[in-house]
Formats: structure tokens, C-alpha cells, sequence
């Protein structure tokens, strides 16, 4: 009788480790045409919905402050030539102002069971990406959100400065140029590619990640056919702006 519940326990932990898991692609932000993308009001939503997690895009003002948006610009305002209290005279489509990582991770750090996909985004220079990857994990540090936090940068320099830094972070790779051997000599945990990459492009780089003991995620998977086929092929996580429909799959 004992052996029939552990192979039973060993069955189900296999398979909810198999499941592929829904991130939210900046936020949560289409239950609602009001609500905003990298918003504060896009990762409550993202909360609410209790996904694995929630991405979100971040850059360095002129001033050296670290702040949540997609664009090089906001409001025609280049974000690395402008300070953050320039960037505030414009406020976000909810009427939100543009939020900082710090607010973001207090905000994150209220529901401790979604993580926070923190995604740097590439720098001008070596250095400028270096001193936003100090700063964050300083943030990160002050928040308490050391247990919450993974992150994701088309910058290769940022990952290796990452791991270099904190190698107890998960960092995954976006650019979609290295294969996942590539990837491993690079320590860094994972592959975050476009799906079309992995269902197009290289069709086996999922299975030889697992292989290796890589994560796989990809974006940005909007898709329900598409999902279907990544799960099948054993994907881990998915990034989607329907994680809504997602998650009920």
C-alpha cells in the first residue's frame, strides 16, 4: 500500500511539473480597454488572475531611475535622455503615472504566489547596462522580492552580467539566436524565444533544452492553436496577452 501512494505521488508531481505554465505579457491588460500595458493596474489584474507570473519591460532614465515601459519613448519623450520627473508631466492611458521598478516590486511582493518577470531592456552602452543591472538587483534587494523575481533581456551582456552578479536568479535568454548548448555555456537557465522560432525555426530546441535542464518559454503566444502546440511539445511557461483563456486550458 505504501508503494502504490508513492508511485502515485511520484505520477502527480511529474505531472504538475509538466504543466505549462501562463506569464502574463505585460501585465494583464486587455480584460479592459481602459486598462493600460506595464501599468500598476495591468499586474493587479495579472494578481487577480493568479497566473505563474508577470512580465514586464524596464529602462533607466536620464537621472538613473529605473522605470516600467515598453517603448524607447513615452510620450515622444526618449526615456534615457529624459528624467523621470519630465517622463511623469505625461501620465499613462489610465491616468496612472509612469510607474517606477521599485513601486512595481512593492506592488508584486503583495501577492507573493506570482512571480515577477523582470525584463531589462538593452542599453546604449556596456556600461549603462551594467549600472541598470546593479540597480536592479538593488531593488530587488530593498523590495524583499528576492524569492519572486526572474529575469529576461535580448541583451546577452545582461544575462552574464546577471548571473555574474546574483547567480541564484533565474535569467532567461529572448533573442532567439543561440541554440540551447549555446545557452548553457552561458549559464544562464533558460530559452525565451518567439514561438515562431520554436515551431518554425527550430522545432527541436525544446526537447534538447529539457535535455540539458534548461527552462523553455516563449512570446507571444496569442494563439490558442499555437499554445496547444508548444504544450504538446512540452514547453514550460508561455508568455500571452490571453491569459485569461489561456489558464482555463
Amino acid at each position: 500500500m505504501k508503494y502504490v501512494f508513492l508511485l502515485i505521488l511520484t505520477v502527480c508531481s511529474e505531472f504538475m511539473n509538466a504543466q505549462t505554465q501562463i506569464i502574463a505579457h505585460r501585465g494583464f491588460f486587455q480584460s479592459n480597454p481602459s486598462t493600460t500595458e506595464n501599468s500598476l493596474e495591468a499586474l493587479k489584474n495579472a494578481q487577480d488572475l493568479k497566473v505563474y507570473g508577470s512580465e514586464f519591460d524596464v529602462r533607466m532614465t536620464a537621472d538613473g531611475i529605473l522605470v516600467v515601459n515598453h517603448d524607447e519613448h513615452h510620450a515622444g519623450m526618449e526615456v534615457s535622455e529624459s528624467s523621470l520627473a519630465k517622463l511623469r508631466t505625461a501620465r499613462l492611458a489610465n491616468g496612472e503615472e509612469l510607474p517606477t521598478l521599485e513601486q512595481y516590486l512593492e506592488m508584486g511582493k503583495r501577492v507573493i504566489g506570482v512571480k515577477l518577470i523582470v525584463e531589462l531592456k538593452p542599453a546604449k552602452t556596456k556600461i549603462l547596462e551594467d549600472m541598470m543591472v546593479q540597480k536592479a538587483l538593488q531593488l530587488v534587494s530593498k523590495t524583499k522580492t528576492e524569492e519572486q523575481v526572474e529575469f529576461i533581456s535580448f541583451s546577452l551582456n545582461i544575462c552574464r552580467e546577471i548571473k555574474n552578479r546574483e547567480p541564484r536568479y533565474p535569467v532567461h535568454y529572448l533573442n532567439g539566436d543561440l541554440s540551447p548548448q549555446q545557452l548553457k555555456l552561458e549559464n544562464v537557465d533558460g530559452l525565451d524565444y518567439h514561438y515562431k522560432i520554436l515551431l518554425e525555426k527550430h522545432p527541436e530546441w525544446i526537447a534538447e533544452a529539457r535535455k540539458l535542464g534548461l527552462m523553455t518559454n516563449s512570446w507571444t503566444v496569442n494563439d490558442i492553436e499555437t499554445y496547444k502546440k508548444l504544450k504538446s511539445m512540452g514547453i514550460d511557461f508561455v508568455t500571452t496577452n490571453i491569459p485569461d483563456q489561456l489558464i482555463n486550458l
